[in-house]
């Protein structure tokens, strides 16, 4: 378990519900298209849809969180964690998935679904998400963490403590590919 607190004063969070599904798509289009650009061609983007998006797998497993602005109520940030085996990708993306459970204390858990508004950036909320994923984790029994990180994410979660596993390719579309890093930590 971490020491960190993950409560702001402005900003609450709570576990996504069936019913946040259309707010949560929202967030990650406006966040695939505003911050993936200086990190993937426009090309590279709209291949990235492919692979990105809304998980019901993770609402459904109640580990997917949400923070939302006290002020205004509006959606700010969403991310995830996963007791099973796969590593990115969206309701979409059959090929990619894999629901076989992880075995804490073997298996690393997987981080999932990270998303910033573009309203909402460099506030510390995709910290804020990684530490309740990391505790939410460690809390049933897991030592270690993966992900598949975007570049466009790569930087927080070395900041965090993650570091790269393996460069991979998230997707492919005429000859337009998509860099997906599998980076990983261990929880103290």
């Amino acid at each position: 378990m971490t020491d960190r607190s993950p409560q702001r004063s402005d900003f609450s969070h709570r576990i996504a519900t069936p019913e946040d599904a259309a707010e949560i798509s929202l967030l990650m289009e406006l966040a695939i298209g505003e911050l993936q650009k200086g990190f993937l061609s426009p090309e590279q983007i709209a291949v990235s849809r492919s692979i990105m998006g809304l998980d019901r797998t993770l609402i459904a497993d109640g580990t997917y969180f949400l923070i939302h602005d006290i002020e205004t109520g509006q959606l700010a940030a969403s991310g995830g964690w996963s007791r099973r085996a796969t590593l990115y990708g969206g309701d979409h993306t059959a090929a990619q998935r894999n629901d076989a459970l992880l075995r804490p204390g073997t298996d690393a858990a997987r981080i999932r679904a990270m998303y910033t508004h573009p309203g909402f950036t460099r506030r510390g909320l995709g910290r804020m998400i990684l530490s309740l994923c990391e505790d939410a984790a460690a809390a049933e029994g897991f030592t270690q963490l993966e992900m598949g990180a975007t570049l466009a994410g790569v930087p927080l979660y070395e900041a965090c403590g993650y570091r790269l596993i393996e460069h991979t390719i998230g997707a492919s579309a005429d000859g337009v590919e998509v860099p997906v890093l599998r980076m990983g930590k261990t929880l103290a």
